[in-house]
């Protein structure tokens, strides 16, 4: 099988869980990413159910346990979800396993590659011309900081459809990776722990972007 392809922010107050959802505006189900350097709490999107539900699933069945981030990208993204990676040894390339089935993209235009959003890893389009995403694998973004200038230039080129306000807000102030929007389902966002996606995103890497110390990862459903 092909490899997956997938091509300092406010602090979310600790009263959450309430205040955490009020302050990013959604509201829904919520998962703990534990991590050998801290944990992060992301939100799930209701209007994407199907990968919410997935998620969900898996992460109440334990198929995330003991994970780890096997490739990592400074000012891009950190991804994990491959059940190959589960005790790999060190060196071993990473990135093509899953739980079998694939599931329908579903983009929405207000949910897009801000940093700490959480998406989907997928096939290659030349091979899933759908862009279905995996059963499993998934990535959060880390990504940059963007001018309008850029931002501009990226939409006048055609590698863009038109900016939204609030994309320009998040893409200028936060940062992100707008190159990815409609190409890749996001479907959940980072509320507490963004530190710690910063954390892992600089860690040591190797020539395909495996942490040279693995960084480990658990997933449950936060009650």
């Amino acid at each position: 099988m092909k490899h997956l392809s997938i091509l300092n922010v406010l602090l979310v107050l600790a009263l959450y869980p309430l205040n955490g959802q009020e302050q990013h505006g959604k509201t829904g189900d919520v998962i703990v990413i534990e991590t050998s350097m801290g944990d992060m709490e992301v939100l799930l999107y209701d209007d994407t159910p199907l990968h919410r539900d997935n998620m969900l699933k898996l992460a109440d069945d334990g198929y995330y346990n003991d994970l780890i981030f096997h490739r990592v990208i400074n000012n891009f993204m950190i991804q994990g979800g491959d059940p190959h990676s589960k005790g790999a040894p060190r060196g071993q390339r990473l990135g093509t396993g899953g739980p079998g089935y694939t599931i329908p993209a579903e983009f929405k235009e207000q949910h897009f590659h801000k940093k700490g959003a959480l998406a989907a890893a997928r096939q290659g389009d030349n091979v899933n011309p759908k862009k279905e995403s995996s059963g499993s694998q998934f990535y959060i973004v880390q990504g940059q900081v963007f001018n309008t200038d850029q931002l501009t230039m990226m939409q006048s080129s055609g590698h863009h459809t038109p900016f939204t306000p609030e994309q320009i807000e998040a893409y200028t102030t936060v940062g992100g990776t707008p190159h990815l929007d409609g190409s890749y389902t996001v479907f959940g966002e980072v509320i507490v722990g963004m530190e710690i996606l910063d954390s892992i995103a600089a860690v040591k890497t190797d020539n395909y972007d495996r942490p040279l110390e693995d960084v480990a990862f658990s997933i449950r459903i936060k009650e």
